[in-house]
């Protein structure tokens, strides 16, 4: 199934922002790759098929495109996003007497008041995960990459890449620079995460910006050293690549929780968005997200009866010494937000 999914990954990030047509009653608009039919297998033996996905590859880009008036019925946001998301107009309230494992998801996503307005939620929780470096055990050693600053010391140019993503890019400046906890940062702080970045700007191979492209490069080790999701990790290394994941560097990593919302005038099914929601909630999704793609799921209930060496093999263990160097990717102040967004533009155009 592994082999699948980099296949499907692949394939999918050659279209985004193309639409794969099956239940037109609902339409996802999600990150390439979601579209995996292992992840709502029980709205597929309902339906008999599984929705139509269109697809971003970043939230900025799905924000713009809301705005200017494309419809879907579900989409697919992380944790910094939702706030500026419900500001904007763009997401509908949920009713969770229609989500049935509501209860069993983990209270530290699911009751963050920045996806509350008004007494009703509008983000459910469903997938979560690290951002942390990766890098090839045979072309680098421990010792290489100790420190965050790596990412900018000239002797890796060219053989670096991190995400096209706004917060991931900052999750790693901020810890870069001395900073984990991004929600009240001053102005010499984001200074401070923007000069480390146009550091690392010197010395990218690319800015991935889906699992497969990294991979890619990871595996003909044009690129050594990585900031990267638990995914690379964890299919590289089950295929047998020479792959490590380090979150205890010495400023450590960042996590962060992404999940579904529903969009304001959805124009399909609202049975079919809550038959998908639950798809997605069951623990048998649960149990494929952990092993196929080393991610977290919400539903706590279904992740306390995995064992700790099947979280550790995909990078999802835990301990008090990396809790306490994790950088939590929590909802931001809009203005920061847009300060960020404005700042990486520039540094990825080399300013």
């Amino acid at each position: 199934m592994k082999h699948f999914r980099m296949a499907l990954l692949m394939s999918a990030s050659l279209v985004a922002g193309a639409a794969f047509a099956e239940d037109t009653e609902l339409v996802v608009f999600d990150w390439a790759g979601y579209e995996d039919p292992e992840f709502f297998v029980d709205f597929t033996e309902k339906y008999g098929d599984g929705p139509t996905f269109a697809f971003f590859s970043d939230e900025e880009e799905a924000f713009q495109k809301l705005r200017a008036g494309f419809k879907a019925d579900a989409v697919h946001p992380c944790s910094q996003s939702v706030p500026k998301w419900i500001e904007a107009g763009l997401l509908a309230p949920l009713d969770t007497s229609k989500i049935t494992e509501w209860d069993n998801l983990e209270p530290g996503f699911r009751d963050i008041e920045a996806y509350w307005k008004d007494g009703k939620p509008y983000f459910v929780p469903v997938d979560w995960g690290n951002t942390a470096l990766t890098y090839n055990t045979e072309l680098l050693k421990p010792e290489d990459v100790q420190s965050l600053k790596a990412f900018a010391d000239p002797k890796h140019a060219g053989r670096v890449s991190i995400p096209d993503n706004v917060d991931d890019a900052y999750a790693l400046g901020f810890l870069a620079t001395g900073v984990r906890d991004w929600t009240n940062v001053t102005d010499d702080q984001v200074q401070a995460a923007s000069d480390f970045l146009r550091q690392v700007h010197q010395n990218m191979r690319a800015y991935w910006t889906d699992g497969a492209s990294l991979a890619q490069m990871m595996q003909s080790g044009e690129v050594y050293l990585a900031w990267a999701w638990n995914e690379t990790f964890s299919t590289m290394s089950a295929e047998g690549h020479p792959i490590a994941m380090k979150r205890d560097t010495d400023e450590g990593s960042s996590s962060w929780v992404c999940g579904y919302s529903k969009l304001v005038d959805a124009p399909g099914s609202e049975d079919k968005f809550y038959d998908f929601v639950n798809a997605w909630l069951a623990p048998r999704t649960a149990d494929y997200i952990v092993s196929a793609w080393g991610y977290g799921h919400s539903n706590a209930a279904a992740m306390s009866q995995m064992s700790a060496e099947d979280l550790a093999a995909v990078g999802l263990d835990t301990s008090e010494n990396l809790r306490a160097g994790t950088l939590w990717q929590a909802p931001t102040s809009s203005q920061l937000r847009e300060k960020l967004i404005a700042d990486f533009e520039k540094i990825k155009a080399g300013f």
